[in-house]
């Protein structure tokens, strides 16, 4: 019905027009326009992308260090689309050094693959030029050399398309547990999480506690209730997930406004003093 009235208006819109500003403009030929009733629309709006997690996007205060740690900045245009182009490149590379490596000998910046990393010490890098020096690298552990470009890429890939693999086989385990009422069923795990389920409700512990099924069981319930877009979700809690995030999202937003309102009050403040 609305796209019936929509098209009418249109209609009537179009033949209020003067003639030279009529469909076709500025053409000889004529068109003529007559109204078309529409009985049905399909919309699919499932999502079919695949679910891309990345620690940085999890917390505002999260991205914000991933662009001070690497000098992203958003003042220029240029500065944007490189910012822009890193940020898309740490998410599509979760498992890729998100920081640069600095030498701890010379403190100098260590391109990829050109430099050796403590093998039991995780902040412990040297860079070519200081390990080839005798007797500059005094560590007690044995050192490895960078992985290249290449040699990294593919770590990533491989690594990447694991972890994908086994986020979707989780989630759909989770709605078809939710849903199975089968007391033997024999999809794989499914009485497993049919398990946590129920450990969920009888459990004194919580999270809160410290319980380790209970944080286990609400990873696997927040990562399905951000992904979700079904609105009758049978998942346990969903809804009531998806309306936390939505709170928390708002609460964000409003914290973010309230700063860039008093940034702007402050700066009005300032060029009303000088002037004055």
């Amino acid at each position: 019905m609305f796209l019936l009235i929509f098209y009418y208006r249109c209609h009537d819109a179009e033949h209020k027009l003067e003639e030279r500003d009529r469909h076709p403009s500025n053409s000889r030929d004529k068109h003529a326009l007559y109204p078309v009733e529409v009985s049905y629309v399909t919309i699919d709006t499932k999502d079919k992308d695949e679910i891309l997690e990345s620690e940085f996007f999890d917390t505002r205060q999260a991205f914000l260090s991933l662009c001070q740690g690497n000098h992203y900045q958003y003042d220029t245009l240029r500065r944007a689309k490189h910012s822009s182009m890193m940020v898309l490149y740490h998410l599509h590379n979760p498992t890729a050094p998100a920081f640069v490596t600095t030498c701890n000998i010379c403190h100098h910046d260590i391109e990829t693959g050109q430099g050796w990393r403590c093998e039991i010490c995780p902040d412990y890098d040297v860079c070519n030029a200081c390990y080839k020096k005798e007797g500059d690298v005094d560590h007690p552990h044995k050192l490895t050399n960078h992985p290249s470009i290449a040699e990294r890429d593919a770590q990533n890939t491989e690594a990447r398309q694991k972890r994908v693999l086994q986020l979707r086989k989780m989630l759909d385990l989770l709605v078809h547990a939710s849903q199975c009422r089968s007391p033997h069923c024999q999809y794989p795990n499914c009485r497993k999480v049919k398990g946590l389920f129920r450990h969920g409700i009888q459990c004194k512990i919580r999270v809160s506690g410290g319980c380790l099924l209970c944080k286990k069981m609400w990873y696997l319930l927040q990562l399905h209730a951000r992904a979700c877009k079904e609105s009758q979700c049978h998942v346990p809690r969903c809804k009531d997930l998806k309306e936390h995030m939505r709170r928390l999202q708002q609460q964000s937003e409003s914290r973010r406004r309230a700063a860039v309102m008093e940034m702007m009050r402050q700066r009005a403040a300032e060029v009303a003093g000088s002037s004055g």
